[in-house]
């Protein structure tokens, strides 16, 4: 499994990056609406460099049952950047095509978040589980995601069958209710207002009114210009899921060690060593690492890095444009916006986290702010 990630920070390229300055934003013009406290988007604040590998397949994510000599081996993995979102979704779908309440024992492959809740879904169903990853949180490329609620960069469009959007609602539908259900400090989750910034009428995000996706779409409504502080012509707002990951996969891999499940540390490099495994049913959760253990030659990685900066509490907000995405998380501002296919380096390009702060830091400056006259009773 390929989920290593680095944390560093260092010196961007370029000339240096100067702290927005902060407003606040006054009541008036705004009232209707939560404080807008404007991100800071500045080099200086930057806390870690997180840069992760997505398992990218453009023809969807890949759930299904194949029989290897003696072993059943149920495959969960390809969720490109929707790993988080639908973790649960597909795992239920993988409990569908390989669960037998005849059978105790199971092998799952990975310890990523569709490891981990392969594995909480199994010990659900009172199996005994053994996890079996090359690497545990933090080491994960879960642990970078940006972990916004919401299936974003699964597949092409262009690449996908009917029956895989299918599927693909159907886990994403799963993965919602259960999300829900953990909502709290426990395991980091939380509702967060988004916003959508683009220069042309929004159509098709978060999903397009036709799809089947949009019955997860909440609260959604597009503003006119007096209902936010934004400089683009067109804002659409909705609430979803934030997932603060540290925390997250930290509390899924303690239940999963408290329900009796045990974790081997143990990279597989040829499938020969998973048939040789005890366990006669697998659940490949192996990412991106499924593509050399099991011969699947569609799956690439497509590279994703990450500014985290300082956190501020007063930003609890997303923003989504054509420059990228900022989460406001507790943990750290997380802005982010690279996808680059078929990159399997791990280190941080300064020039690409140089772009993506000063691209968020003139969406910052550019935030209008009603004057003291505007407010006047």
């Amino acid at each position: 499994m390929r989920g290593v990630h680095t944390r560093r920070s260092f010196t961007l390229s370029g000339a240096a990056l100067s702290a927005a300055g902060v407003a606040s934003c006054a009541a008036g013009a705004f009232a209707t609406n939560p404080r807008f406290a404007p991100v800071i988007a500045a080099r200086e604040r930057i806390i870690r460099i997180d840069v992760g590998l997505r398992p990218f397949r453009p023809s969807g994510f890949r759930v299904a049952r194949e029989v290897r000599g003696a072993k059943t081996i149920i495959h969960n993995y390809g969720h490109g950047g929707g790993g988080l979102t639908l973790s649960w979704g597909t795992s239920a779908l993988a409990l569908d095509e390989g669960f037998d309440p005849a059978q105790r024992d199971y092998a799952v492959l990975g310890c990523g978040a569709v490891g981990l809740a392969t594995a909480r879904l199994l010990q659900e169903r009172g199996a005994k589980v053994r996890l079996y990853a090359k690497a545990l949180p933090p080491n994960t490329t879960s642990n970078v995601a940006g972990a916004q609620w919401w299936p974003a960069s699964v597949y092409d469009h262009d690449r996908v069958s009917d029956a895989y959007l299918a599927q693909h609602f159907a886990a994403a539908r799963a993965a919602f209710r259960r999300c829900q259900t953990m909502v709290g400090p426990d395991y980091g989750i939380g509702w967060e207002v988004n916003y959508n910034l683009s220069d042309r009428p929004i159509t098709t995000y978060p999903a397009p009114e036709a799809s089947p996706m949009r019955a997860l779409v909440v609260n959604q409504h597009d503003l006119a210009p007096q209902e936010h502080p934004f400089a683009a012509p067109y804002v659409r707002r909705f609430d979803t899921m934030m997932i603060e990951t540290p925390r997250y996969l930290r509390r899924m891999e303690a239940d999963v060690r408290l329900a009796g499940g045990e974790i081997v540390v143990r990279e597989f490099r040829a499938f020969e060593e998973v048939a040789a495994l005890p366990e006669t049913t697998i659940f490949n959760c192996t990412g991106l690492g499924a593509g050399a253990l099991f011969g699947d030659p569609e799956i690439t990685p497509v590279r994703g890095q990450l500014a985290i900066l300082l956190p501020q509490a007063e930003v609890d907000y997303n923003i989504i444009s054509s420059h990228g995405y900022m989460f406001g998380r507790a943990d750290g501002i997380v802005l982010g916006g690279t996808f680059e296919r078929g990159e399997w380096s791990l280190e941080p390009d300064p020039a690409a986290i140089d772009r993506i702060v000063r691209s968020h830091q003139a969406v910052f400056d550019a935030m209008r702010w009603p004057r003291p006259r505007d407010t006047a009773s």
